[in-house]
């Protein structure tokens, strides 16, 4: 009996992008066409899901924070929080003075011209059931009220109901979402290349793929630092125990899928054992320091290439609400980059359309790195939470 070859969504995601560029490129505008119609309609789908995922795993993120241990939890979710914040500001000043050094006037401007792009052959608009404020609004109340509830011990049906559409979302998103997005990517890739944008595309965005890669190793270290300087370790040593997790997040590309292993190197490094039960799967779901490196310099890269407005006052209510939004962030490849999809908005890109399936294109090709860099600074900061409470807390 012969075994199923499972293919990755990266790599599902790279032949997309690749069949994208051959169709563009060579057949004819009629069979384009079809490609570009099926990429709209799986938009329009998404459109119709996202403002679902919003609701049903923000509230479930809330719900869930009324477990723990009361301070414990305020100063892991504070840290993870904190971290998430630094690492989207450092990403985007990275990206901001580094970016338009390989993202000329003459590149935008090519841009701008879409005379050549094909129109589909039809449309499928498919309205969402609630706005994706009105999710995000009825979400927070929800799980706030929630939480409070199983704060007092009262009944948790709310809570088991709520529990289980996010698990009904969950299998839309893995059985539907997620692998119909490579024929949302492959119809804006035949589109670019219709239009003869691709090839100056590409050129642009494997610079910013290294770009972002380095950003991750530079704040893992600058993390283990301070956890080690905090904790009295070696940076170097717990770097070295971290090296099994983060090649489980690369292969696994969940951070919930790394916990087991995670929780080996948490060993390693001296965080005992109380702590890091608590710590290692609490992070797994609230600390996406490198989804937000990631998310934060794809975003400054598509204003820059679109030639939109760039700066801290644009950027930085984005990071802020980003930070939130991520403790709601599913475990699914991907998962980060559909959880952020609702508040493009904010700085001024569509969450549907061209601009936004290149946004997702470009996130999802170094997903498995941004979520190792997560998991290792789940370890860090578990370092630091636990030499906080063997020397403040415990008695």
């Amino acid at each position: 009996m012969s075994k199923k070859i499972k293919i990755g969504l990266t790599f599902r995601l790279l032949i997309a992008i690749a069949l994208g560029i051959i169709i563009g490129k060579w057949m004819p505008a009629p069979f384009c066409r079809i490609f570009i119609t099926a990429g709209g309609i799986v938009s329009s789908f998404l459109s119709f899901v996202i403002p679902l995922v919003i609701l049903a795993f923000v509230t479930l993120g809330i719900a869930n924070l009324s477990t723990g241990a009361g301070l414990l939890l305020v100063i892991t979710a504070g840290l993870s929080y904190f971290s998430s914040l630094v690492s989207g500001t450092a990403a985007f000043i990275t990206a901001e003075n580094l970016f338009p050094s390989f993202i000329s006037d003459s590149f935008v401007s090519g841009l701008d011209a879409e005379s050549g792009m094909l129109a589909p052959f039809f449309k499928v608009p498919i309205p969402p059931v609630i706005s994706v404020i009105g999710a995000v609004a009825l979400a927070f109340i929800l799980g706030l009220c929630i939480s409070a509830q199983r704060a007092r011990n009262s009944d948790n049906t709310l809570y088991k109901v709520v529990n289980e559409f996010s698990e009904a979302i969950s299998g839309v998103l893995r059985v539907a979402v997620i692998p119909l997005l490579p024929l949302l990517i492959c119809g804006t890739f035949v589109n670019m290349t219709v239009s003869g944008q691709t090839f100056s595309i590409l050129n642009m965005l494997w610079k910013v793929f290294l770009t972002v890669i380095i950003l991750h190793f530079i704040y893992m270290f600058v993390l283990f630092c301070i956890a080690a300087a905090v904790g009295k370790r070696n940076p170097f040593k717990m770097m070295r125990n971290q090296i099994s997790g983060y090649m489980t997040a690369i292969g696994t590309q969940s951070s919930a899928a790394t916990i087991p292993v995670n929780l080996k190197c948490a060993e390693a490094n001296g965080v005992s054992n109380e702590i890091r039960n608590f710590t290692i799967p609490l992070c797994a779901n609230i600390h996406m320091a490198g989804s937000m490196i990631t998310i934060t310099s794809c975003v400054t890269a598509v204003l820059l290439m679109n030639n939109m407005p760039v700066g801290l006052h644009i950027i930085v209510p984005f990071i802020l609400t980003l930070g939130v939004a991520m403790i709601a962030s599913p475990g699914a490849p991907g998962g980060s980059i559909m959880t952020a999809l609702p508040f493009l908005p904010i700085v001024g890109i569509p969450q549907d359309g061209a601009i936004a399936s290149l946004l997702i294109a470009l996130y999802i090709t170094q997903d498995s790195f941004g979520t190792a860099c997560n998991v290792s600074g789940d370890n860090a900061l578990s370092v630091i939470v636990d030499t906080i409470y063997s020397k403040y807390i415990k008695k």
